[in-house]
């Protein structure tokens, strides 16, 4: 999301430094000229502070955009150290108290905390759903005119065209029982075992199969899970896919069934491409995104038995395609830069 964020902002004529602390992402290719990637030479967010005080008092930038919590942290550190008066937004995109859930009060403290001193020098917080600036508020009482909601920028100019890929499975062209697909790192978040549970209660209404796109630690979990439900050849597990979106647009179905989200970008990208959703009611993100269960089911999380026959009532009453691409219309890339911009009190470059 950050990085299409970066190439909106590079086409509305931004000139962007792009600061790297990890460079893991597998979406860092064929950036825009107008985008400069510079490798702070550190691995960790709170080692970033010493070489990125040397970034700000060399580049002495207007404004700093930084993407999660801990690099917003370092950020405002190296702002008071470097002395430049940058302006510091930071972007959060979970809910953090959610994800930290059953954690230790002691854990729960060293994370709240830091975020209690910090984030009143920060010049606004940008979260990706009400849900996420909720939830900040009641973390660090900041007042609400602090706090911006902004839509990702999940909806891009080419997302179309990249759907109209070949199929890249022969089950998504083959015409045979109707394919559900989920997507997202395989992780406890996402909670896919509720998923395989509930696509198992659903074969014995309707016969379908189940493509779930994504790479984690779970892999090993989840396989032995599909095999112990009997529904391993039934369930198709490819990882990483660069191009998720011919998978997603031959799909009958798309399945969020999160623990926990900020504003779950697979469900929003489903949408905005037609496809049929079916969504658990997370903290935080899909109760906005549906419109309160206006264009999609929404079931409690973890729920398997509600998830199975909201999948089954959906598949034999699809809804609309024009529908559900019109709800999600405010995710779209140029909107959100829009509102980026005007949050960070930034005009169109001349």
């Amino acid at each position: 999301m950050v990085l299409n964020l970066v190439r909106q902002l590079a086409l509305e004529g931004y000139g962007i430094d792009l600061l790297v602390i990890r460079e893991e992402s597998r979406h860092l290719a064929d950036l825009p000229a107008n985008v400069r990637i510079i490798r702070l030479g550190t691995r960790h967010a709170g080692l970033a502070v010493q070489p990125l005080t040397r970034y700000l008092r060399a580049h002495r930038p207007s404004v700093l955009l930084a993407a999660k919590d801990r690099a917003g942290r370092a950020a405002l550190k190296a702002v008071r150290r470097a002395g430049t008066g940058t302006r510091v937004f930071i972007r959060l995109g979970t809910t953090l108290s959610q994800a930290l859930e059953g954690r230790s009060w002691v854990r729960r403290w060293l994370r709240y905390r830091p975020m209690r001193r910090w984030y009143p020098h920060a010049a606004g917080i940008i979260a990706v759903s009400r849900g996420v600036a909720d939830d900040v508020r009641q973390i660090t009482n900041l007042p609400r005119e602090r706090l911006h909601v902004v839509r990702n920028p999940v909806i891009t100019a080419d997302l179309d065209s990249r759907a109209m890929a070949p199929a890249p499975h022969p089950w998504l062209e083959d015409k045979g029982d109707p394919v559900l697909l989920a997507m997202g790192r395989l992780t406890r978040q996402k909670d896919f075992p509720t998923l395989l549970r509930a696509f198992a209660r659903l074969q014995q209404a309707r016969p379908t199969r189940l493509i779930l796109l994504g790479e984690g630690g779970d892999r090993e979990a989840l396989e032995a899970l599909a095999k112990t439900l009997e529904i391993s050849e039934r369930v198709h597990m490819p990882g990483f896919a660069a191009n998720p979106y011919p998978w997603l647009a031959r799909a009958r179905l798309f399945v969020l069934s999160s623990a926990w989200e900020g504003s779950p970008n697979a469900l929003t990208e489903a949408m905005a491409l037609g496809v049929p959703v079916v969504s658990t009611d997370c903290r935080s993100g899909p109760r906005e995104i549906l419109q309160g269960g206006r264009y999609g089911p929404l079931v409690p999380v973890g729920d398997d038995a509600a998830l199975a026959e909201a999948m089954d009532r959906v598949l034999g009453n699809p809804p609309d395609p024009r529908q559900i691409r019109e709800a999600v219309a405010e995710y779209r890339a140029e909107t959100s830069a829009r509102r980026y911009l005007e949050v960070m009190g930034l005009e169109a470059p001349q």
